[in-house]
């Protein structure tokens, strides 16, 4: 407060041992200030009274996932265009599933990408996220999870699970289709092994060993996520 109103510490250290100096904002004149203090205590108002307005628009905007649906939607808007190669997307959620950021780790060729799960660690504390959402496409059209896309998936359980960090789903996009890992049962809820940082090359397989549930971006499912 002294470094942006120009009021002396001493002067705002004194009113604070009775008073809350906050107070100061709403009635600058219990601490005598001059035109130019009072001048910058109004634009100092009027800054965070600007903040709170953006904070509460962007509260009301915010992307909240309550669904493998509208994930799978999310993130089939992001990555049905992507023909030509397979990229891996992490969206970065807090304790309510909304999203705080959604970043693109990995773009390979048309059936391979290379992921760095230190840089999803990386991320992932930047944000200080308490969930993490993957998500990749694969541009032959397959939305079966591959045995690499489950092995990809184990390891980062096994990074972020001890750090209370959890992986609630892995969504496949395939053309205008998805499938959630979670819905099928096949995300690994538990840590395997210890954390291994190495790169991870994922390769889509066109041969799949069976069949999960998949959905085009308008179906319904009307169970919610597990956190």
């Amino acid at each position: 407060m002294n470094k942006l109103t120009g009021i002396p510490i001493n002067k705002i250290k004194n009113y604070a041992k009775d008073n809350n100096p906050f107070n100061i904002l709403e009635h600058p004149l219990v601490v005598e200030p001059n035109d130019r203090q009072l001048e910058k205590i109004g634009k100092l108002k009027e800054f965070i009274s600007s903040y709170n307005v953006l904070k509460m628009s962007q509260e009301n905007e915010r992307i909240k996932f309550t669904s493998p649906k509208e994930a799978g939607r999310y993130f089939t808007s992001l990555l049905n265009g992507m023909k030509d190669k397979e990229r891996v997307l992490v969206a970065f959620l807090d304790n309510s599933n909304c999203i705080i950021e959604t970043k693109t780790i990995s773009e390979g060729s048309i059936n391979m990408s290379v992921v760095y799960p230190r840089d999803i660690l990386k991320m992932a504390l930047a944000n200080d996220c308490s969930n993490i959402l993957m998500a990749h496409n694969h541009p032959g059209g397959t939305t079966s999870a591959s045995k690499e896309d489950i092995e990809l998936t184990q390891r980062i359980v096994n990074i972020f699970k001890p750090l209370d960090i959890n992986v609630i789903d892995h969504i496949i996009v395939g053309g205008y289709c998805f499938s959630s890992m979670a819905e099928n049962g096949m995300l690994p809820s538990k840590s395997m092994d210890l954390a291994n940082y190495k790169p991870i090359s994922m390769t889509e397989e066109h041969d799949q060993p069976e069949s999960p549930e998949l959905h085009k971006d308008d179906s319904s499912i009307d169970e919610e996520m597990e956190i």
